[in-house]
């Protein structure tokens, strides 16, 4: 009987999943700066852009270019900044930048006006463009701050045990065995890339976190991210809390940056280029790793949203984006999506990329079978996906009211995952991105048969340590 409440419970929940999960609704209200479009233009080529190849840290801070020397990373043109001369001819169509990627050698201009677009086709540096956003005729009241908790419930603490109620989530994968050597995350810098992190700023189990600083993607941007959702908050939570017999997560230690990219007034195919443009700051300023909790398949306007077959890791933007990271010296890991209950079921982007730890979701129960929401693969070029699980079905976390809550989605999954692998990369320093990903992937328990579900299954990081500690060549 208690199986079959627990199976009920998930099919409900996960009705109401999607890339985390779903606030209640919030009134909607008339969306004041309408009509608006925000094209995606592609430039040419990047004369003019002020910078050499030879003097990378006229453009990336001394942690990125370091980062790339110690993985023997050669810095490329993807790297270099658009060209600002470039950017000045548009401004100068009356157009607004709001955005650019260095990697894909794009701007985004917003604009009322689409012919003013159209005569951008005349200028020799313009390639392409593509509409990538629509104002919405409404949207929801968001940048709201509830009240929050100043201290646990004394309910919450467990007795006799440090890591309060998320040790079952750290133990199943033998992450506690790398905390019991020191490996906690010092050292690591983690780019948590979101919605929105309420009251992250104010809630004091979370203000023992190092946080290095925050940036916000969206056009326009929020007033606060920390008054935005609080799946943000949630996600970073499991790796960083640490409040002993309440609540340690995977990765107290780490140094954090907060980014949001997510636009939660509508679902639009320009959110790929804000999630890109958190990705190289956090490339740029030298995060070690990214925990995404995002991802996308159908989107308000049909004409934007995903097919199957662009599930290959080179045809979505962000996915070609997430592609990249793990050349420039970055793992990410990035949750599958929640659509295995719906009509789609596979992977949303970018968790379909190269190189890099697309993570499902398990129960928290013996022997941790798949929650039935956590998407599914393969990539649609053959590729293995997800590549690991953990629990998310449910996992705790501290929410934007700073109470211990259980909350389910692939998104919580993911950060378990991320702040593990930022212990086993303290732990090995020697190792390149790639090295740790195959290293990860290698340990789990279903690495002798991966399949589509599990991929390669829960991984066993304190395994993972000995692997690459004393038979390092086992993960090349």
């Amino acid at each position: 009987m208690p199986r079959i409440l627990t199976l009920f419970a998930l099919l409900l929940v996960a009705t109401l999943l999607r890339a985390g999960t779903t606030a209640g609704m919030a009134q909607r209200i008339r969306y004041k700066d309408g009509p608006a479009y925000i094209y995606r233009v592609y430039l040419t080529d990047k004369q003019g852009c002020g910078y050499s190849l030879d003097h990378p840290q006229r453009f990336l801070s001394r942690r990125a270019v370091e980062r790339r020397r110690r993985q023997q990373l050669a810095v490329d043109s993807t790297d270099l900044p658009v060209s600002a001369h470039y950017v000045r001819l548009i401004e100068n169509q009356h157009l607004s930048v709001v955005g650019q990627s260095r990697w894909h050698n794009t701007v985004l201009v917003r604009t009322a006006d689409t012919t003013a677009v159209r005569r951008l086709g005349d200028l020799p540096c313009v390639k392409d463009s593509r509409l990538v956003w629509i104002a919405p005729d409404s949207v929801e009241q968001t940048a709201e701050r509830p009240k929050y908790s100043q201290r646990f419930d004394e309910q919450d603490s467990v007795a006799g045990q440090l890591y309060g109620k998320p040790y079952r989530q750290l133990a199943c994968l033998h992450g506690q065995r790398l905390h019991d050597i020191g490996c906690r995350g010092e050292g690591m810098m983690i780019a948590v890339v979101d919605g929105g992190f309420r009251n992250a700023d104010r809630i004091p189990a979370l203000q023992r976190i190092d946080i290095r600083g925050w940036r916000d993607f969206v056009c326009p941007p929020s007033p606060s991210i920390f008054a935005e959702t609080d799946h943000g908050t949630k996600v970073l939570s499991t790796m960083a809390v640490s409040v002993p017999y309440y609540f340690v997560g995977t990765a107290p230690k780490a140094s954090y940056w907060l980014l949001r990219s997510e636009d939660l007034q509508s679902e639009q195919e320009v959110e790929e280029d804000y999630w890109t443009m958190a990705a190289e700051f956090a490339d740029s300023v030298g995060c070690d790793l990214i925990n995404s909790s995002l991802g996308y398949n159908e989107y308000d306007h049909p004409a934007m949203s995903h097919q199957l077959w662009h599930l290959d890791g080179r045809t979505a933007f962000v996915s070609r984006s997430a592609s990249l990271l793990a050349r420039k010296g970055i793992v990410l890991v990035n949750s599958a999506g929640n659509t295995g209950m719906g009509p789609w079921k596979k992977l949303t982007v970018p968790a379909d990329a190269d190189d890099m730890l697309t993570v499902g979701a398990v129960t928290a129960d013996e022997p941790h079978p798949i929650a039935p929401f956590s998407s599914v693969g393969p990539s649609q070029d053959g590729r293995v996906k997800p590549d690991v699980v953990a629990i998310g079905a449910p996992a705790y976390l501290v929410n934007g009211r700073g109470t211990i809550r259980e909350d389910m989605g692939t998104s919580f999954a993911a950060p378990i995952i991320c702040g593990l692998t930022a212990c086993l990369w303290q732990a090995l320093p020697q190792m390149t991105a790639q090295e740790i990903i195959r290293l990860v992937r290698q340990t789990g328990n279903n690495c002798d048969h991966p399949d589509n579900i599990y991929g390669y299954g829960m991984p066993n990081f304190w395994r993972a340590y000995q692997l690459g500690t004393y038979h390092p060549h086992q993960s090349h």
